[in-house]
């Protein structure tokens, strides 16, 4: 059993690991894996997260197991008036268990009263794209990837969150 709950600076060191090695399961294929260690080493280092918790504009969830230890990761930040989901990951010993629909669930909750919420998928992580398609978004748009991947296509999907 999983609590989710806003993120903490004692959480950076779990996060980081569990967002290296999601990053190197999932992207390592696609990108190559010193490729997906590089980006990761930049983008998830306790340091970056750390600064990233400060941001008033970011807003981190964490699915805490009973024991303590880390299970799942997300993070939205307000960008230019837009939500985007930038990171949803779980350790793969959660999946299938609902951890990421939970943690999915805490950043829509966060963000009601905004129009929609967008999020970035690099072609190829099917997985991805079919748990964000069947929660709600579709795919808006295809271009370069960001995150140092330019060389690649990512796919932006937006899922409204309120009715005008």
């Amino acid at each position: 059993m999983t609590h989710i709950r806003v993120m903490t600076e004692k959480d950076v060191p779990a996060v980081s690991r569990l967002l290296g090695g999601s990053w190197r399961r999932t992207y390592g294929p696609i990108l190559g894996e010193e490729t997906a260690v590089r980006i990761s080493g930049e983008h998830h280092a306790p340091d970056r997260l750390s600064a990233e918790l400060a941001n008033k504009d970011m807003m981190s969830f964490v699915a805490e197991r009973s024991d303590g230890s880390v299970a799942g990761y997300a993070m939205a930040e307000l960008k230019d008036g837009d939500v985007m989901l930038d990171r949803l990951h779980v350790d793969k010993s959660e999946f299938g268990s609902g951890v990421a629909v939970d943690l999915l669930h805490a950043v829509l909750a966060s963000h009601a009263g905004m129009p929609s919420i967008a999020l970035e998928v690099l072609e190829g992580n099917d997985r991805a794209l079919a748990f964000y398609r069947k929660h709600g978004f579709e795919v808006v748009e295809r271009r370069s990837a960001s995150h140092g991947v330019a060389d690649r296509s990512s796919l932006i999907l937006r899922r409204l969150l309120s009715r005008a």
